[in-house]
């Protein structure tokens, strides 16, 4: 009972401490800038954050995360990652000072801020792969709550810098103010933060697939160090002088490393799709789907199809039935191939016999 009572409590009371953070991040924003200039921020921070976290649930439509652990997770990284990473690089600036004699701005740029913000960052992936570790089905699962934390940081990160460039240049041109410094990063780099905490995404779910204790202990930290060192090497790009040569580094370096990151999340999801249909024909057989369903879960594409065929039939209450029973089919068959790899974890049964009645109810739901 006091297990349960925590489980129901913990969520509420990390968001009103998530709450209060971002009350503290307004308080420190506005007082330091300005009221007008936050809100202009906040407008324009707006932009590419709705098509980064977007981009993000169009990868997890195989089995997409429960909705309050993607909203937790935008949350940490908006105000508890912010807020921790503005503390402690408050930190790294005083040792850089004292390392450096009075250079603890650069120490910071290259150095602190990489190692501290995606740590921050990395908290929560960490904490949702120790305590809900049946939630990750893979490396996919994994870059999906990376790059919805790294959204949130981003957000609030750029409120700042779009706040305090209106409040000395104005909106501007091309040349300065707010639509020089929108087209940067709002433009050109919307998904830096995500690239760089993806990379730990990637290790957490590799470890959290694998049955080898040394890899789930190894791939995360392997993961972090290639986020720090991305995350360094833009802050380091972002130090070139001229704009000529910070566009050739960004299309020699960043734009050849997001076009890796795509091809491993579209190389993940076809592995995702094998490992449903090869899951099919047992569940048939078993009787829990119908052998006229396999064809239609087997692939995305199907699944649409089936999805707008219930919708015009039946309406958008239908359609969202058969669709949570989509995905009870793809939570199962997911479960089961972990159980068939031995990296489900000690509760993979219990979890099994759970799912199998998530699935029986959402099919009753659907067939009715």
């Amino acid at each position: 009972m006091e297990q349960r009572r925590w489980t129901v409590l913990f969520p509420v009371v990390g968001l009103i401490a998530l709450g209060a953070a971002g009350l503290v991040l307004f308080a420190l924003g506005s007082t330091s800038i300005g009221l007008e200039p936050i809100l202009v921020g906040a407008a324009a921070a707006l932009i590419p954050v709705a098509f980064v976290v977007s981009a993000f649930l169009w990868i997890d439509r195989w089995e997409p995360e429960p909705a309050k652990m993607l909203l937790f997770a935008f949350f940490w990284g908006a105000c508890g990652a912010t807020i921790s990473s503005l503390v402690f690089n408050q930190t790294s600036r005083v040792v850089g000072d004292i390392l450096t004699q009075g250079g603890g701005g650069d120490f910071t740029l290259l150095i602190g801020a990489p190692v501290v913000e995606e740590a921050t960052k990395a908290a929560f992936l960490i904490a949702v792969y120790l305590r809900r570790r049946h939630e990750f089905d893979g490396v996919v699962d994994g870059m999906v709550y990376a790059g919805i934390t790294a959204a949130g940081f981003a957000f609030t990160e750029n409120i700042w810098y779009f706040g305090r460039i209106f409040a000395q240049q104005g909106f501007g041109d091309l040349e300065g103010g707010v639509v020089a410094l929108f087209l940067l990063r709002g433009v050109l780099s919307p998904f830096a933060h995500p690239l760089f905490t993806s990379m730990t995404g990637l290790g957490v779910g590799i470890a959290a697939s694998s049955s080898r204790a040394s890899t789930r202990v190894i791939a995360p930290i392997v993961g972090y160090l290639a986020a720090v060192g991305l995350h360094a090497g833009w802050n380091a790009m972002t130090k070139v002088e001229s704009g000529s040569a910070f566009i050739n580094l960004y299309f020699l370096v960043m734009v050849p490393l997001f076009a890796g990151a795509v091809g491993i999340v579209v190389w993940q999801r076809r592995r995702e799709q094998r490992i449903v249909a090869g899951q099919l024909a047992a569940m048939a057989q078993n009787r829990w789907i119908a052998n006229s369903e396999v064809a239609l879960l087997a692939s995305l594409n199907g699944r649409r199809n089936w999805l707008r065929a219930v919708k015009r039939k039946s309406g958008d209450a239908a359609a969202k039935t058969v669709k949570n029973y989509q995905i009870a089919v793809t939570e199962l068959a997911f479960l089961r191939h972990r159980i068939e790899q031995g990296t489900a974890g000690q509760s993979a049964e219990h979890r099994h016999g759970v799912l199998l009645d998530t699935l029986h109810a959402a099919r009753t739901a659907a067939r009715g």
